[in-house]
């Protein structure tokens, strides 16, 4: 199945699925065919086991009358409990690190790692409104992430993909310049990142993904294309299995002497090829072995980006400068 979040022509947020290209509100729908389905995608992940099963006999039984006229897709879950971000990719790592004159750094190889980012800053697709500073150097991810659908702790790798309810594309916005600065500091990313993270357009449940399983020692990997596109141009290819640690290795580290809760979810990390800094960073390198000059490719405003992974659908966004902005980076003590 394939969960929305909308606003309808009220603009109150529900809870919704995907049918034949075609919105339906569960818990005014399913009100009509005696289910009582909740208008928040959070209360549905906390009783998934039971109102999945009821959900996939809704969708047996739903009519065209059923369908949203108006809507508009929001992130397909809006505030998630918590949000953490990976790094599982290795070729990601390895170029960008490549392209800064650093060496593969041994421990990415020896255990997986993730950082947390703001879950009260979840966004889907349509306008992003963002501030002057975050327009130095902006720059997409392309990801995808796991929903989390049940509860644990110290969960470990063989039995983790249990967990997870479904994916969905995740773009992990960063604004270059304050993350650089920041991290120059050895505290990890914040303002450079905690200004937006998108999901969407929906939540795809695991069962819609079996013709792409790859059963692996360590977990699950799925086989599905992730492309990127600016402003219509592809700039991205990888694939999901190209994942160096899985999703079940991934829980198995995050949920250790902690609980993970439904509602919660973990990214990826950025594809190969899958964001400006490291394809800038290459183009760099290429352009001076040819004794050819390389301006560098950041995104600007009104500019679109469109993520696309084979099965999770298309995620499309354009970035506008909020009018009443300032500068942060200008308010430095000491310089």
């Amino acid at each position: 199945m394939k969960f929305v979040t909308f606003l309808n022509n009220e603009n109150k947020q529900k809870l919704g699925v995907l049918y034949n290209n075609n919105v339906i509100d569960l818990n005014k729908s399913g009100k009509l065919l005696n289910y009582n389905f909740p208008e928040d995608i959070i209360y549905f992940l906390n009783n998934s086991e039971k109102l999945l099963e009821q959900a996939k006999e809704f969708l047996k039984k739903i009519d065209e009358e059923m369908f949203e006229k108006e809507y508009k897709l929001i992130s397909p879950i809006p505030k998630p409990t918590s949000c953490r971000d990976g790094y599982a990719f290795r070729q990601h790592v390895m170029t960008a690190r490549r392209n800064r004159g650093l060496e593969m750094i041994p421990e990415f190889d020896q255990f997986p790692v993730f950082y947390f980012t703001n879950h009260n800053s979840i966004f889907g697709e349509g306008e992003i409104i963002l501030e002057e500073d975050h327009f130095k150097n902006l720059d997409f991810e392309l990801e995808y992430a796991a929903i989390i659908g049940k509860k644990g702790k110290n969960i470990q790798y063989d039995k983790a993909d249990e967990y997870i309810f479904g994916y969905t594309i995740m773009n992990d916005l960063s604004a270059r310049v304050l993350q650089m600065e920041e991290m120059k500091l050895n505290l990890g990313p914040a303002k450079g990142k905690d200004f937006a993270t998108i999901l969407g357009p929906y939540i795809v449940t695991k069962d819609e993904l079996e013709q792409y399983k790859i059963n692996t020692e360590f977990g699950l990997k799925y086989d599905l294309e992730m492309k990127a596109y600016h402003n219509g141009k592809q700039i991205s290819y990888g694939n999901t299995k190209d994942m160096n640690w899985t999703f079940a290795e991934i829980i198995e580290r995050v949920s250790y002497g902690v609980e993970i809760y439904p509602g919660d979810v973990i990214g990826s990390g950025t594809v190969g090829t899958g964001c400006y800094l490291e394809l800038n960073g290459t183009w760099a390198i290429e352009a001076k072995e040819k004794g050819e000059s390389f301006t560098p490719i950041w995104l600007k405003e009104n500019d679109v980006i469109e993520l696309e992974i084979t099965a999770l659908g298309k995620l499309k966004n354009t970035f506008v400068k909020n009018p009443n902005t300032y500068s942060l980076l200008s308010r430095k003590k000491n310089v």
